[in-house]
Order: structure tokens, then C-alpha cells, then sequence
């Protein structure tokens, strides 16, 4: 019995391809497509020679202090270490796979293999075994979800715009997510956003720690807006480490004090910052400098979450009083469509990558 139990646990692929990832290229195309279903193992060795230094293996070099000048496409993993992706879009987020890496797909894309290094001198190549233990269905039907409806009335309850902390009116409120808190800080976090520091004070504790854990800061705060009378609840920010203090992708979310249904709603103000510029408002100097043209970071914002699989439907409304050219409390003009994009996350049951 003992013998048929250990048989038992035993997995068995269904189908598995060797590739060759070389430190030529920051990217190889293993000419394998994935589907939502999918279980596949990653396992790789090999080793990456630098110019100076002892031999890598995928698992990557400890980074060093020089290592924060520099922007990896997985931050939190060593020089040199076996990364990952699905799909090769702007909005497709890297994972580190390193010496082994189960994964759980969730959306249809091209399965890509790298090295996370930007411009060091390495050479040799790893060898990587993609084995599939379960392949999902060839044509998965689209799920059927029970959604809120999300009316015109409804977005009109929001206001149009955010206020700074003297009352003057700001960025466009250009996106809704309906999701549990939980479950909404999720599908961000798997989209390659991270929560930013509410203070300075923070700001310079959790540099120091990452200067001491040898990894790039990309959590730096951004001014406080208000909505609903109120602060945002969450400030996000989607950056590289080296462009973070001139320009990356950010958004505030508020929970809205009303439900669609049984369902929470989150309210998102979402610029990109491009540069610096100057501050209109009395007694300040410079500020950042957002792209005018706002609803590209609200499209940002929905690919980046669409691209993790944990989206249900995405779908626009638009307000009887849109913002369409204003502008911002620092004094800089933007301009819109005035649509609000209404994103439903799918429930937590839909599987995980």
C-alpha cells in the first residue's frame, strides 16, 4: 500500500522542451505557447561568466552597491539570474524563475526566457527544461461571471477630479476596479505595481533598508490627494529603479463610500510622470511633469491588469459631465475622452500564475 501511495505522487510530464538561454541577449523566444491551465515546471542549470568575478549559476550573483544604479528587469532577483515572461508587450511583467520555478498560467501569450542583466559583460548559457505536467483546454470557453452592473449614475456619484491639500482641483478620477481590498492590492502587485512610501520619514527607512539588502528603491512617496473629503487610501507606482525619481507610472486609489451590489468599488487617479516642471501654486518651485495626454496611463493601467489573468471583464462608462481638458493643481493642462474604465476583477477561484 505504502509502494502504490509513493507511486501515486509521482508526476509525470506531458510534454517538455530543452532551451538554451544565452547571456547574448537579455531575451530568447522559446517558441512555446502557453494557455490558461497550463502547470509548468522550469528547471535550468548551467553557469554565466562576468568579466570579473566567480561563475553564476540561474539562481544569480548577490547584488552589490553598485547594483542600485542599475535597473534589472526583476529587481528583487541577483545579476545574472533565470527570469521569465508571457508575452513581450510594454505591460508583460518579468518573474524570477531562478534554478526552479513552478508556474500556474492564467491567460493565453508566448513564453519567454532571459537573463536579468541590463548592459554587463556575460557570456555562456544556461540550460533550461520547460516540462508541462497539465495543459489547459485549446479553446477555453469565456467564464461566466455574475457582475454588478456599473451605470452612469453610479460614476456620477464620483467626482471628476482630486483635490490638493488647499482644495484646488487636480488629476482626473479616470478608473474604477470592483474587487474586494484584498484581492484588488493583489492584481496589482501581480501586475508589477508596489505600494509607495505615505511619508518621507518612511521613504528614508525603507531606502536604507533596501541600500542594506543591496536592492534598488522604487517605493518613493508621492503628494497627498484627496477625494471623498479624504486622502487616498493606496499610492502605486509601476517604475524602474534608476527613472523612479523623474518619471514613472502612478495612480492613487480610494474605496468609494458606496458598493456595486455586494461588491466594493475603488476609484483610481492615474498620471504618468515624464519629467519635471514647474509649480504654479504659491511658495512651491518644481514639480513632476505628467504626460497631457492622460487617458494613455488609464490604458496602461487596464493592460497592466489585464495581462495578469485576474480580470473578469473590462468595459467604459462615461460620466454626464466629463473632464475632458483641465488642469492639474500645479497648474499644467491635460486632456481626455472623459470615459471612465470600469475593471472587474474575475474571483479568486479563476487560478494563479
Amino acid at each position: 500500500m505504502r509502494l502504490l501511495a509513493a507511486v501515486a505522487l509521482i508526476v509525470i510530464p506531458v510534454w517538455a522542451q530543452q532551451i538554451e538561454v544565452s547571456a547574448s541577449q537579455v531575451w530568447t523566444d522559446t517558441k512555446i505557447d502557453v494557455r490558461p491551465g497550463d502547470s509548468i515546471t522550469i528547471t535550468a542549470d548551467g553557469s554565466l561568466r562576468p568579466m570579473q568575478g566567480n561563475p553564476i549559476s540561474p539562481a544569480g550573483a548577490p547584488r552589490g552597491f553598485r547594483d542600485l544604479l542599475k535597473s534589472y528587469p526583476v529587481n528583487e532577483s541577483g545579476l545574472g539570474a533565470l527570469i521569465g515572461r508571457i508575452g513581450s508587450t510594454d505591460v508583460s511583467q518579468p518573474f524570477a524563475v531562478g534554478a526552479k520555478k513552478d508556474l500556474q498560467v492564467r491567460r493565453v501569450g508566448r513564453l519567454f526566457l532571459g537573463i536579468n542583466f541590463t548592459s554587463e559583460s556575460l557570456q555562456g548559457s544556461y540550460q533550461a527544461k520547460v516540462e508541462f505536467t497539465v495543459r489547459g483546454p485549446e479553446k477555453a470557453g469565456v467564464p461566466s461571471y455574475r457582475l454588478p452592473d456599473v451605470t452612469a449614475a453610479m460614476i456620477d456619484r464620483i467626482p471628476r477630479r482630486v483635490s490638493d491639500a488647499d482644495g484646488n482641483p487636480g488629476d482626473n478620477t479616470n478608473f474604477v476596479v470592483i474587487g474586494a481590498e484584498r484581492d484588488v492590492l493583489d492584481a496589482f502587485k501581480e501586475a508589477g505595481w508596489v505600494q509607495v512610501d505615505k511619508d518621507t520619514k518612511a521613504a528614508l527607512l525603507n531606502g536604507l533598508v533596501e541600500t542594506l539588502k543591496k536592492q534598488s528603491y522604487v517605493e518613493m512617496p508621492m503628494s497627498v490627494l484627496t477625494l471623498f473629503g479624504r486622502p487616498q487610501d493606496y499610492g502605486l507606482a509601476h517604475a524602474e529603479p534608476v527613472t523612479v525619481v523623474m518619471q514613472r507610472h502612478h495612480l492613487r486609489l480610494w474605496k468609494a463610500p458606496f458598493k456595486a451590489g455586494a461588491h466594493e468599488v475603488w476609484i483610481g487617479a492615474a498620471t504618468h510622470d515624464i519629467g519635471f516642471d514647474r509649480d504654479n501654486r504659491p511658495g512651491k518651485k518644481i514639480t513632476h511633469k505628467i504626460d497631457p495626454d492622460v487617458d494613455v496611463e488609464r490604458e496602461f493601467v487596464g493592460r497592466s491588469l489585464d495581462e495578469t489573468g485576474l480580470i473578469a471583464k473590462k468595459t467604459y462608462v462615461v460620466p454626464s459631465d466629463p473632464s475632458k481638458e483641465a488642469r492639474t493643481a500645479t497648474g499644467a493642462t491635460f486632456h481626455s475622452d472623459g470615459r471612465m474604465l470600469v475593471i472587474y476583477l474575475a474571483p479568486p477561484t479563476a487560478g494563479a500564475k
